[in-house]
C-alpha cells in the first residue's frame, strides 16, 4: 500500500523532460538512463520528505489526540462547574427575589411613613414657626426608588425635631390675615403644637396657607386673659387653655351660634316669647319691690298705734274710727277694707301666670310650625342634604327651648310673689281678727 502511493505520488509529480535532438539508438539508450537516475533521485528525495511529513503529522496527530483527551476531561469538570455555578445562581436568584421584595416592601413601608409624617409636619403649628421643613418628606412621598440612608436619618431628626417643638413655649415672627381681611406681620407665642396666639386672640393656622388666620369668633374672655398673661410672663407657670386638636375645636367654636343667633333661629315666635318673658320680669320685679315695701310697712305699723298710709294702717283706722259699733259690723266693715287692699297686695300675679302659660304655648306652636317647615323642606328637595331641613328643626327645637325657658322662671316668680302677698293678707286678716276680739271683750266690760 505504502509501495503504490509512492508510486502514484511519483507518477503525479514527474515532468518530461525535453528531449534534445536523438539521431542514434545508443544516445536514446543513454537518455533514458540518465533520466531514469535523475527521476529515480527526485523519487527518493520525495520519499524521504514524505517520511518527513508523516511522522510530523503522526506525531501532531498524537498531540491532538492528548489535547482532546485533556479537553474531554476539562469539558467534564466544567460541565460540573457549570452545573454547580448555575444551582447557586438559582439560589442567589431565589435570594435576590426575596430580599428585593424585602425592599419593595421597605420602599412601600418609607413612602407611607413620608406621607404620614407630611401630613402632621403639614398640619404642626411648627410649620407655621419653620416653613419649608418638608421638602425632602416630598420627595420621598413621590419617590420611586429605594431611599438613601442619608434621607431615612433626614426623616427621623425631622421627627425628632417635631417632637422637641412640641413641649416648647415659642414666640416669632409671622404674618396673620385678620378677621377683617387685612393682612399684617406680629409676633406670635406657639404653645407647643396645641395653641398659637397673638395680642390676647387665639389663631388658626391653615396648611394650605403659610399665614395664621385670626377665626371671626374667639373663645370666652377669661380665656383671651390668659393668652394675654402667657404674652406678657416671661418664665414661671402661666395658666392657659389647651386644645389638644391643634385648632379644630378652635373652628368648631366658629360654627356653634351664638344667642343672637339662637333668636334669629327662633323666628317671630321667638322674639314674641322672649318680649313676653321680659315684659313678665318686670312685672315680677316692680311686684317684688313692691311687696317687699309693703312688707316693711307692716313691720313698721306694728309698732306704731298711729294708722299710717299702708294696708294694715288702714284696716287699723277702720277699727281705731268705729269704737261704737258692734262687732257684726266691725267685722264686716274690716272684710270690705281687706277686700279693698287685696287688688293692692294681688296686683300682676295673674297676668305674670298668664303669660308663662302663653310663652309655653307660643314654644309648643313655634314647635309645630318648624316641624311644618321641615317637612315642607323634605316634600320639595328631599332627604338628601341635611342642612335643608336644618332652618326647620332649629327653629322646633329653639322655640320649645325659649317657650320653657321663659315660662319656668315666670312660674316661679308667681309662685314666690304669690306666697308673699298670701302672707301679708294673712298677716290683714289676723289683725282683723284681733281687732273683733279686742272690740268684743270692751262689750263685754
Amino acid at each position: 500500500m505504502k509501495n503504490l502511493f509512492l508510486i502514484i505520488f511519483s507518477f503525479s509529480l514527474f515532468i518530461p523532460v525535453q528531449a534534445e535532438e536523438i539521431t542514434t539508438l545508443e544516445e536514446l539508450l543513454k537518455q533514458v538512463k540518465e533520466e531514469s537516475l535523475t527521476q529515480k533521485k527526485l523519487n527518493q528525495q520525495r520519499e524521504e520528505r514524505f517520511l518527513r511529513e508523516y511522522s510530523e503529522q503522526k506525531k501532531l496527530l498524537e498531540d491532538a489526540t492528548d489535547l482532546l483527551i485533556a479537553e474531554e476531561k476539562r469539558s467534564k469538570a466544567l460541565k460540573s462547574i457549570y452545573e454547580q455555578n448555575e444551582r447557586e445562581i438559582n439560589a442567589l436568584d431565589s435570594q435576590l427575589s426575596s430580599r428585593m421584595g424585602s425592599l419593595g416592601e421597605l420602599h412601600g413601608i418609607v413612602r407611607q411613613l413620608a406621607n404620614d409624617v407630611d401630613s402632621v409636619i403639614d398640619s404642626s403649628l411648627v410649620s407655621a414657626q419653620k416653613p419649608d421643613r418638608d421638602d425632602l418628606i416630598d420627595e420621598l412621598a413621590a419617590s420611586k426608588s429605594l431611599p438613601a440612608i442619608s434621607h431615612l436619618e433626614e426623616v427621623w431628626k425631622l421627627m425628632l425635631d417635631e417632637m422637641v417643638e412640641a413641649g416648647k413655649v415659642a414666640k416669632f415672627p409671622a404674618k396673620i390675615i385678620t378677621n377683617t381681611g387685612e393682612e399684617t406681620e406680629k409676633t406670635v407665642t406657639r404653645v407647643g403644637v396645641f395653641n398659637v396666639v397673638a395680642d390676647g386672640r387665639f389663631l388658626r393656622f391653615l396648611p394650605e396657607s403659610p399665614h395664621l388666620i385670626e377665626p371671626g369668633r374667639q373663645p370666652a374672655a377669661r380665656f383671651q386673659s390668659m393668652a394675654k398673661e402667657l404674652e406678657e410672663a416671661e418664665s414661671g407657670i402661666v395658666p392657659f387653655p389647651i386644645d389638644p386638636t391643634s385648632g379644630a375645636m378652635l373652628a368648631l367654636l366658629i360654627q356653634v351660634p351664638d344667642l343672637m343667633t339662637r333668636i334669629a333661629q327662633g323666628g317671630p315666635v321667638g322674639v314674641l316669647i322672649i318680649t313676653l318673658g321680659l315684659i313678665g320680669l318686670l312685672i315680677a320685679i316692680t311686684r317684688y319691690i313692691k311687696l317687699n315695701r309693703i312688707d316693711y310697712e307692716f313691720k313698721v305699723q306694728m309698732d306704731d298705734k298711729t294708722p299710717g298710709d299702708n294696708p294694715l294702717g288702714r284696716i287699723m283706722a277702720v277699727y281705731q274710727n268705729n269704737p261704737d259699733v258692734d262687732t257684726e259690723t266691725l267685722e264686716l266693715k274690716l272684710d270690705e277694707a281687706i277686700l279693698k287692699e287685696l287688688p293692692v297686695l294681688q296686683r300682676g300675679l295673674r297676668i305674670i301666670s298668664l303669660l308663662a302659660e302663653i310663652a309655653l304655648l307660643l314654644g309648643l306652636l313655634g314647635t309645630v310650625t318648624g316641624i311644618i317647615e321641615t317637612f315642607q323642606s323634605i316634600t320639595l328637595f328631599g332627604t338628601g342634604d341635611p342642612r335643608v331641613m336644618s332652618g326647620g328643626i332649629s327653629q322646633a327645637l329653639v322655640t320649645t327651648v325659649m317657650g320653657l325657658t321663659t315660662s319656668i322662671p315666670l312660674l316661679l316668680f308667681h309662685g314666690f310673689l304669690s306666697s308673699k302677698s298670701n302672707r301679708l293678707i294673712h298677716i290683714l286678716d289676723e289683725k282683723s281678727a284681733a281687732f273683733v276680739a279686742m272690740l268684743a271683750e270692751k262689750r263685754k266690760q
